[in-house]
């Protein structure tokens, strides 16, 4: 079985983006990238610039799903909000084009692809290059981003055991 997950790294200056196929348990990079905004743009035309550019990769991409890193802390409450903001204009970019999203705090993303939820920058590109089985020259944003779809693809068989697990357990307590 095959799958095509995007990896969305939010940011409100530089969002990355990443798709990443798993095909028969070998994974490979679709498509990576960033999607800058001018920081002496206004706001709103930033995250229309965001949601602008992520459906224009989504449609060229047409992946089965989408993965997005939650929010965890900012420098501020002003940087929060924005994050938040930049998070849902990928997220509606996302859910226009008809896509499942699913979020993942950064140290489980971080956990998922290097064994450890409080890696480094350098760690999380080292795994995903040998995870990916190449190396990248990419923005540390689009690494992060294909990290959050490798970490989908690593989540979701264990999410879908679970679910038969507990389907399972209920089954067997309705029995007795």
């Amino acid at each position: 079985m095959s799958a095509l997950i995007l990896g969305i790294d939010p940011g409100s200056v530089v969002t990355g983006y990443g798709a990443v196929r798993e095909d028969e348990g070998k994974l490979t990079c679709v498509d990576a990238g960033v999607v800058k905004t001018p920081s002496k743009q206004a706001f709103p035309q930033r995250l229309a610039t965001i949601h602008r550019e992520l459906s224009a990769a989504i449609g060229r991409i047409q992946p089965d799903a989408a993965a997005i890193e939650s929010v965890f802390h900012a420098k501020n409450a002003s940087s929060a909000l924005k994050l938040g903001q930049a998070r849902g204009a990928a997220i509606v970019a996302a859910v226009q084009a008809g896509l499942e999203i699913h979020e993942y705090p950064p140290a489980k993303v971080k956990q998922a692809v290097t064994g450890a939820g409080r890696a480094d920058k350098r760690q999380v590109r080292m795994m995903v290059e040998t995870l990916l089985g190449r190396r990248f020259d990419l923005p540390d944003d689009a690494t992060d981003a294909l990290a959050v779809a490798i970490c989908h693809l690593h989540a979701a068989p264990l999410a879908e055991k679970l679910t038969a697990a507990e389907a399972l357990s209920q089954r067997k307590r309705r029995r007795r």
